[in-house]
């Protein structure tokens, strides 16, 4: 299983993921979440960072033309969109993209199926919440696309193997405080997702 640590806000925390074997690194470039980064601090964490390991960027309400400039500033690899937009808003960015898939129902899970998609939680904010998705929604379903966040942790993470979900994304699930990670949290729950 893939795993991404997102809410990344500082060099330290970033490195402890990617020794502790992460797949990729999420930089928060909405304003109003406490995990948020401005694109030049997080140009200056990705400039230091290893190749081969994934940085994205997280937006919420931003238009094609913005997400495209801010993640070719950042250095950012691809782009994660979690608010709703138009079909056509993907292929306008003209950027590497994943779309988030907000789930309020099993039927929400099963939309976008032939894309790689990340599915999270619904609530009234955007990211970091620490709700967790009913599960059983995914029984039975191929999970191999999906992407899952929403209330990981290291306790439950090893839960999910049976699934197969292509990856894993969590963020509060691994901090000591908002925006800032618990070393061994963040440690447990890379090395239980990927045993």
């Amino acid at each position: 299983m893939k795993v991404k640590i997102c809410g990344i806000t500082n060099f330290e925390d970033a490195t402890v993921a990617i020794d502790a074997g992460a797949d990729a690194l999420g930089f928060v470039f909405y304003p109003d979440s406490p995990r948020y980064i401005p694109v030049d601090q997080a140009k200056a964490i990705i400039e230091k960072l290893p190749p081969f390991v994934e940085k994205v960027a997280l937006f919420v309400n931003e238009t094609p033309d913005a997400v495209r400039t801010m993640c070719l500033e950042s250095g950012c690899t691809l782009a994660q969109i979690h608010c709703e937009v138009s079909d056509d808003f993907f292929p306008r960015i003209g950027f590497p993209s994943l779309r988030v898939i907000r789930a309020q129902s099993r039927e929400d899970v099963l939309t976008y199926a032939d894309e790689y998609r990340l599915i999270d939680a619904y609530c009234e904010n955007y990211g970091g919440s620490g709700k967790r998705l009913n599960i059983e929604w995914f029984d039975g379903i191929d999970c191999s696309k999906i992407i899952l966040a929403g209330g990981l942790d290291p306790e439950n993470v090893s839960s999910l193997k049976s699934y197969g979900f292509y990856g894993v994304d969590v963020s509060s699930g691994v901090e000591a405080s908002k925006g800032i990670k618990d070393h061994q949290k963040v440690q447990t729950f890379i090395m239980k997702a990927k045993a």
